[in-house]
């Protein structure tokens, strides 16, 4: 029961961690898109497989800000490519039903082979990731799509602040645990110890 219960904790912190934080917005769509910003049809991130050389922000934003996004935007198409080139781009392309009316950030210099080709209508614009934390990547990709921050309901901010309470108060269980367990293991072993000296005397 302590299991199940716990297991049940683990996946309810999960399902909140989604739901809130970095990247829970919604991006412009069809049915929501201004004239002045196109909707997000596509994103595309591209990264090497291990975090030297640069790759440590597109890396984080893959784990911590496009499950988010998906969450929030489940129609909108999201692709990651890991390679082995630790060398190459690290690089996040967004798709937009027309031209975006932000491109500041768009990077013209990289070509990502990995990253699909614009459909008909399509444009597509380049943010350079490397070198860069999930933060400020998210920053880019929020100045760039016009994408709406989803803040926390104060509902969640309770239960997420009752997760990592209960999670404070487990850790401290399982340490208080080991160490009794510890005790009772050293204990054992020094009456063991107590009687083979006796065993020890007694043949003397």
């Amino acid at each position: 029961m302590v299991n199940l219960l716990k297991r049940m904790r683990k996946l309810n912190t999960r399902l909140l961690n989604i739901r809130i934080g970095t990247g829970a917005a919604i991006l412009p769509s069809i049915s929501t898109s201004l004239k002045d910003q196109p909707a997000v049809t596509r994103i595309h991130l591209t990264y090497a497989q291990y975090i030297k050389g640069g790759h440590m922000g597109a890396r984080q934003f893959w784990r911590r800000c496009l499950p988010r996004l998906k969450y929030h935007n489940p129609a909108i198409q999201m692709s990651v490519k890991q390679t082995d080139e630790q060398d190459g781009p690290a690089a996040l392309t967004i798709f937009f039903s027309g031209a975006p009316k932000s491109n500041k950030h768009h990077d013209s210099s990289i070509q990502d082979k990995y990253a699909p080709t614009p459909a008909e209508g399509e444009k597509a614009i380049v943010i350079d990731t490397k070198n860069y934390d999930y933060k400020q990547i998210w920053q880019k990709v929020q100045e760039a799509t016009g994408a709406q921050e989803i803040p926390p309901t104060a509902e969640e901010v309770q239960q997420l602040a009752e997760f990592k309470e209960m999670a404070i108060k487990s850790e401290h269980d399982r340490v208080r645990i080991a160490a009794m367990r510890q005790a009772k293991k050293d204990q054992e072993r020094m009456l063991q110890e107590a009687r083979g000296e006796v065993e020890k005397l007694r043949q003397l």
